[in-house]
């Protein structure tokens, strides 16, 4: 297929009008849903807290410390200090134990960080808590030892651990919880504060990108996930946004992106959010996300076992979006435009076919072997769009790109690979310090040979072999050499199949916690 072939093709799409963002199905229709997720506990700081509810002790080690603010009685803490002695409780990292009938306390949890807690370590004893405490209505007081605006840091945890997503049950729903978190710190004012300009518009960059990606396919699609965005958006400052429709991009020539669409009916599109904070550099750091709204795979179609999972893989657009909106809500001194490539990859008697050969709007040519590998298509025409369009310093690529790198690492790590080592070693740091870690992968020169074509410039599969790298191959090929560039492929960290502490069962949100750091560390 021609490139002028393909872009009429694509013209005999047809495009629906965004719905309300919770919405459900009843019979043949579409209509808009009541419910929404079930509140949250409220989050608040003080330096005294009722006697009664629920106390979370953040233990380091062995060693109750002193709670000033918590009314805790000498024979209180000899009956958990005894109890901590039967237990063997060491205060270990991710060790909790929990104890009931003492004092007015409804019941004691212990939670361990490990002897000098970071940040991050903080955060998972608050997570932990949440977890616990998931099924218990009544309020809960944290204590510790804790020091400058550590409390912060457990706040931040315990809001990401009690995230749930539950809108669309109407049967035997769980009430949620409704009972208040209290933080009892020296300083709450300080705590407050922390948590307010840094913790809490990270948390809620998390969220977005979590409800996005745990969303159906037939409420989240692109026109309604832009929707979605612009009112995540709202009031924002430092923020401008574009959003370039299937006609916009067909006189941009962008035919990898309306190819990936064509044989849906909802259009694709693609999204940018650009945020620049007071004294940040001229040029941005582009966050580059996969939003393939659902995919069949396409003509190439996957099988059905377990193929509504795929409603999630717009992780990579979902997460770059929530970094930005972190980034943004906190006042970050930072410069990023978040890319979401948006489309619907449906089979079709107008979807694109295997052996297709399609154009990207820097005028390269593509032969396609499968359409299921359509997430690198997108990327390549978002990463040459944003390159063009606003200068970018570094291009970060993440998708939930190729089932090759869940065999290579699992649910444990995601896929890093990049052709700059400067860039790369702060992806490694970033991922560490937030908790989102990575694995470098190769880029073996060998590995591209697989990918040449007979007709084409390139083709987007290869045969057997390192099919992650070979992916990350391709869309390296349409970002400059003199460019640093970094693709992240999330494909076995995007969902979880069990609840963490900072993570519950379900669409995770990596990449936002991870993309937020690198942001602020300079990159």
């Amino acid at each position: 297929m021609n490139h002028k072939s393909l872009l009429l093709a694509a013209c005999l799409s047809l495009t629906f009008a965004p719905p309300a963002f919770a919405q459900t199905v009843t019979g043949s229709g579409v209509v808009p849903a009541t419910a929404a997720n079930s509140a949250e506990r409220a989050i608040g700081f003080a330096a005294n807290a009722p006697a009664s509810g629920a106390l979370v002790i953040v233990m380091t080690d062995a060693t109750l410390p002193l709670l000033d603010g918590v009314a805790f009685s000498a024979p209180e803490r000899q009956a958990v200090a005894a109890a901590i002695a039967a237990a063997t409780f060491d205060g270990k990292a991710g060790s909790t134990l929990s104890l009931r009938g003492i004092g007015a306390h409804s019941r004691i949890l212990l939670v361990g960080t490990g002897a000098t807690p970071t940040s991050l370590a903080l955060a998972e004893a608050g997570g932990k808590a949440a977890q616990e405490l998931k099924s218990e209505a009544q309020p809960v007081v944290i204590a510790g030892a804790f020091g400058d605006t550590s409390a912060a840091d457990v706040a931040y945890g315990f809001a990401l651990g009690q995230y749930r997503f539950d809108r669309y049950k109407t049967v035997d729903k769980k009430a949620p919880p409704t009972g208040a978190v209290t933080l009892v710190g020296a300083d709450p004012a300080a705590a407050e504060a922390a948590f307010t300009s840094r913790w809490k518009p990270l948390a809620d960059g998390v969220r977005l990108s979590r409800d996005l990606a745990n969303e159906p396919a037939n409420v989240i699609y692109p026109e309604s996930f832009v929707a979605e965005v612009r009112k995540a958006f709202t009031g924002v400052a430092g923020v401008s946004i574009e959003v370039l429709d299937e006609a916009a991009m067909r006189r941009l020539n962008m035919g990898n992106i309306v190819g990936v669409g064509q044989g849906s009916p909802r259009g694709s599109r693609m999204m940018l959010v650009r945020y620049r904070g007071s004294g940040a550099p001229a040029a941005p750091l582009a966050l580059v996300g996969k939003g393939i709204t659902f995919d069949t795979g396409g003509i190439s179609i996957k099988p059905s076992a377990n193929m509504g999972n795929m409603k999630g893989d717009m992780s990579g657009a979902a997460s770059v979006m929530g970094a930005a909106l972190s980034l943004a809500k906190s006042r970050a001194p930072v410069h990023v435009v978040a890319v979401a490539a948006l489309a619907e990859n449906m089979p079709d008697g107008n979807a694109m076919r295997p052996a297709d050969v399609i154009r990207t709007m820097s005028g390269k040519t593509v032969e396609i072997v499968s359409t299921d590998a359509e997430g690198r298509l997108v990327l390549a025409d978002a990463n040459e769009y944003v390159a063009q369009a606003y200068k970018p310093r570094a291009i970060v690529n993440i998708a939930t790109l190729t089932g090759a790198i869940v065999g290579a690492l699992s649910d444990q790590y995601a896929g890093l690979f990049s052709r700059d080592e400067a860039l790369a070693a702060k992806l490694l740091a970033a991922g560490t310090a937030s908790g989102e870690e990575l694995w470098r992968m190769p880029l073996h020169k060998n590995f591209f040979d697989r990918l040449k074509s007979d007709v084409a410039d390139i083709r987007n599969g290869g045969s057997d072999g390192p099919g992650a790298s070979t992916g990350a191959h391709f869309i390296g090929f349409f970002v400059d050499d003199a460019m640093p560039w970094a693709h992240l492929d999330i494909a076995g960290v995007n969902r979880s199949e069990k609840t963490n502490p900072l993570t519950p069962k379900g669409m995770t949100g990596f990449g936002v916690r991870l993309l937020d750091q690198l942001a602020r560390s300079g990159e």
